[in-house]
């Protein structure tokens, strides 16, 4: 039987509460946001005021094929899983990948430079 509990005892799992849906809430971030970009990606995010982060992943139009863009997704998702424990909660933010980085590590990578360009860990002086 599944848990939905990681080997290191946070959960894994991406419900629905935290996920951010529906064009009229994307377009918001993408009309009051905030952003920080790096080689690759870029995070949009505003205040939700709500105890728990949203997000959504998207893709450049030049993307490619949908298995391209489906892989990335999920490896998007995975990377955001493992690192949502040492983000700060309250935001909406939009993921917008480019082309170019297909592996798990590589993406986690780009994600830790994400969150941490917008101070978004727990851990991180306030600048």
């Amino acid at each position: 039987m599944k848990t939905g509990l990681s080997p290191r005892g946070g959960d894994c799992r991406f419900p629905r509460q935290e996920r951010l849906k529906g064009r009229d809430e994307i377009r918001e971030v993408f009309s009051r946001r905030r952003q920080v970009s790096c080689g690759g990606a870029r995070l949009l995010l505003m205040k939700n005021g709500l105890p728990h982060n949203r997000v959504a992943f998207t893709f450049s139009r030049k993307f490619g094929c949908a298995v391209k863009r489906n892989r990335a997704r999920r490896l998007s998702r995975e990377a955001y899983r493992h690192l949502r424990q040492e983000i700060k909660n309250g935001y909406d933010m939009v993921l917008l990948v480019y082309p170019g980085i297909d592996s798990f590590a590589s993406r986690m990578d780009q994600l830790r430079q994400l969150f941490s360009r917008a101070g978004l860990f727990y851990n991180q002086e306030q600048r």
